[in-house]
């Protein structure tokens, strides 16, 4: 079904556009979440049930998050314009926040009825075309959660991911109205609100999880380990380069990754092939992996042997003092009276010591050494 669908609606396969994949999922979701309204709106009437009713109402709402789906795709597939240069793609993200609120709000309102059954339990029925009906429904859930899980992988679409978790919420949601049906069959208890209750929770945690996901995107988490690494590979596979900091990544959206580096050279390197070189490393980067680098190239002197042996003394005391700490860009500057060393520290945002806390330790320890040496220092914190 998914290889048929795939080919009847998106044609193009991997070279389709992104929002021909948002459309898909959509309305594939939008026809099933209709008719399992409809089922499961039935049997909740006619079962009495509020774990069944509530779950009904949720499959509605999920089609109104269908319909943001589309509308996100298709604001996140206007190309980039005066007010936005760098394009539209955090719409996804927004949608997906939307989607995510949807899923929260439904949660809440399954537990109040739930809550209300606990306290005035009422009588349910129960009968084997119920109880068929609502595995069928658990069924589709599934499907449509696998089904959206292949297409968000294939679109790297973080709002058909979120989808796909919410059908999978929703299967847990009607497996467990079943079960409350069929436990209250053998006990007095209000084993429909109970399980109605536990399910409501269960929903409001999905939600939740999907909310400081996309919030994270939104805000700016760090760029995946795998890629960062992959980009310094790429970037240090040639001979004229002698390192690599300073790397960043920005995630404008999926498919809109924008980053920046310093690349290490030796000075006394021609600069225009140096040059070359970069622009070479910038293609290949977006070539292989859809990133679009700003590459800065600092010289390194590695003739003043005065230099080199006073970066060597700093880098040591540096890592004395936090194996995770490391300096480049080290330069010394002499003046009338001192020498200035000047350089850029790198460290990890969980690190125990302050900026301030690391310049003394490092000043204290060069006087230590009877070195008089004024230092001037640039923090990164990654």
């Amino acid at each position: 079904m998914f290889s048929f669908l795939l080919k009847k609606f998106v044609k193009d396969g991997e070279n389709a556009p992104r929002a021909r994949y948002g459309t898909l999922s959509a309305a594939v979701g939008i026809v099933c979440n209709v008719f399992l309204f409809i089922l499961k709106f039935i049997i909740g009437r006619i079962s009495n049930s509020v774990s069944v009713t509530s779950d009904a109402f949720n499959n509605l709402s999920d089609c109104a998050g269908c319909a943001a789906t589309l509308f996100g795709y298709k604001m996140a597939e206007k190309p980039a314009d005066k007010e936005h240069p760098f394009g539209h793609g955090r719409m996804e993200y927004l949608t997906a926040l939307i989607l995510a609120a949807a899923i929260i709000a439904v949660g809440f309102e399954l537990l109040r009825s739930s809550v209300g059954r606990i306290i005035t339990p009422q009588a349910t029925e129960v009968s084997l075309p119920i109880m068929l009906s609502l595995v069928f429904s658990a069924a589709v859930k599934l499907w449509m959660s696998v089904f959206n899980t292949r297409l968000g992988k294939l679109a790297q679409s973080t709002v058909i991911l979120a989808s796909a978790k919410d059908s999978k919420t929703d299967a847990a949601a009607t497996t467990a109205a079943a079960v409350g049906l069929a436990v209250s069959v053998f006990t007095d208890l209000p084993a429909d609100g109970i399980i109605g209750a536990a399910v409501s929770l269960f929903v409001m945690y999905s939600g939740y999880e999907l909310v400081r996901d996309t919030v994270d995107l939104l805000i700016g988490k760090p760029a995946d380990e795998e890629l960062t690494e992959e980009i310094k590979r790429i970037a240090a596979d040639n001979e004229h380069i002698i390192g690599i900091h300073d790397l960043t990544i920005h995630d404008y959206g999926p498919g809109n990754l924008i980053g920046s580096c310093h690349l290490e050279f030796d000075s006394a390197e021609n600069f225009v092939e140096i040059h070359d070189i970069v622009d070479r490393i910038e293609r290949n980067i977006f070539s292989l992996l859809g990133v679009r680098m700003t590459i800065h190239m600092d010289p390194v002197d590695r003739t003043d042997e005065q230099v080199m042996e006073y970066g060597r003394i700093v880098g040591e005391i540096v890592k004395s003092l936090d194996e995770r700490l490391s300096i480049h860009d080290f330069r010394l500057i002499s003046g009338e009276s001192a020498r200035s060393a000047v350089f850029d520290i790198e460290a990890p945002f969980d690190c125990s010591y302050t900026d301030e806390q690391i310049k003394l330790y490092i000043d204290s320890t060069l006087a230590e050494r009877g070195e008089s040496i004024y230092t001037a220092i640039t923090f990164d914190r990654k």
